[in-house]
């Protein structure tokens, strides 16, 4: 058994590079062919090693792909973590300009990079859970701006749990992958409107006795205030 130990130290040293390596391929051949198209094969003739060799870290072309996706996650939540943890913005600036640097993510994503919303499109299929992960994470960050402003008195909600998931849900026909490249159909406000709109919501209620109807998020949210 002894003689063996080395090797084995080796091959599991080695894991983290190959695994990269496969990631790294496998998302090239996801942007540039698309995630249906890619095989297996593929990605092992690109790397020059036998598919075999691939199935050894990633027991099938799902693991592969979830691989992908979670590290295309990493890059949404590190953006967000980045804003809600930047000094000197109010609550209000930390959600808004979070809310508008996922939509600009997702759309840049879209229209440089059309074929992933292939790959996106099966991980919605295969792959819900790191889906699911990532919806989690999101609107964590979300619920944390929240509950700086419920704390500096900036906002005003009974469960920052619950008014990040309800912010959450209404921003997503402006970054969920899979939206974000569907026709306008019915049309949608500008996210700057939605944005008020959801701010307001978020004010806290004396605001509306001391400004009257254009309390809160201010004038660019009349136009979606509820009567």
């Amino acid at each position: 058994m002894q003689p063996d130990e080395p090797l084995q130290i080796v091959a599991e040293d080695s894991a983290p590079t190959t695994r990269c390596r496969i990631m790294a391929t496998a998302s090239t051949f996801f942007h540039e062919i698309g995630y249906q198209k890619t095989t297996v094969a593929d990605i092992a003739r690109a790397l020059k090693m036998s598919p075999a060799n691939v199935y050894r870290f990633f027991d099938s072309k799902k693991a592969i792909n979830e691989a992908v996706l979670e590290r295309l996650i990493g890059e949404v939540e590190a953006l967000l973590a980045g804003i809600a943890n930047r000094p000197g913005l109010s609550p209000t600036t930390r959600l808004v300009t979070a809310i508008e640097a996922l939509h600009r993510y997702s759309m840049d994503r879209y229209e440089r990079y059309p074929r992933i919303h292939e790959m996106v499109e099966a991980a919605m299929g295969e792959s819900w859970e790191v889906c699911r992960h990532h919806l989690a994470g999101v609107t964590g960050v979300l619920e944390r701006i929240i509950r700086e402003g419920v704390r500096t008195g900036e906002f005003e909600t009974p469960d920052p749990a619950i008014a990040a998931g309800c912010i959450h849900v209404a921003i997503a026909r402006y970054t969920h992958p899979l939206l974000v490249c569907q026709p306008i159909l019915p049309p949608v406000p500008p996210l700057d409107a939605m944005i008020g709109f959801l701010l307001r919501g978020l004010a806290p209620a004396r605001a509306y006795s001391e400004a009257g109807v254009e309390g809160g998020a201010g004038s660019e949210a009349e136009g979606c205030a509820p009567s």
